[in-house]
């Protein structure tokens, strides 16, 4: 697959976001939106690198942070791979909710105040 199958472009201008950032926005939008389907093989770090006019380190970062986030899986030397968007949501969701939930406690919110203060947040950021 190559970068055009992926519609990836980089804006080398002095006020764009740092390249592995666009890099990686714009994958994660892409399979966040089905443009990407879960599945969808991601060319190879060096092949990406070489279409873009990246450096191959540029490329890894991005797909380091993607893998991270739970959007790609490297499944070993069958390559890279957009992963089932609605797992990696899931996953997160519930490893943010058990971090707060930790927090909450360590500051010793009653169970009450830890949600209104989850809602709270919610509500704000859902408002927007």
């Amino acid at each position: 697959m190559s970068s055009t199958n992926l519609k990836v472009t980089i804006d080398g201008s002095a006020g764009a976001a740092a390249p592995y950032e666009q890099l990686r926005a714009q994958i994660a939008d892409r399979a966040r939106t089905g443009r990407l389907p879960a599945g969808f093989k991601l060319p190879t770090v060096r092949g990406l690198a070489e279409e873009l006019g990246l450096a191959a380190n540029t490329v890894a970062k991005a797909y380091r942070a993607l893998e991270a986030d739970g959007v790609i899986e490297t499944r070993g030397r069958n390559g890279t791979f957009v992963a089932a968007a609605g797992d990696a949501a899931a996953r997160e969701a519930a490893a943010a909710a058990q971090a707060f939930a930790d927090r909450a406690r360590r500051l010793g919110l009653t169970l009450e105040a830890a949600r209104a203060a989850a809602d709270e947040a919610l509500r704000a950021r859902y408002a927007q």
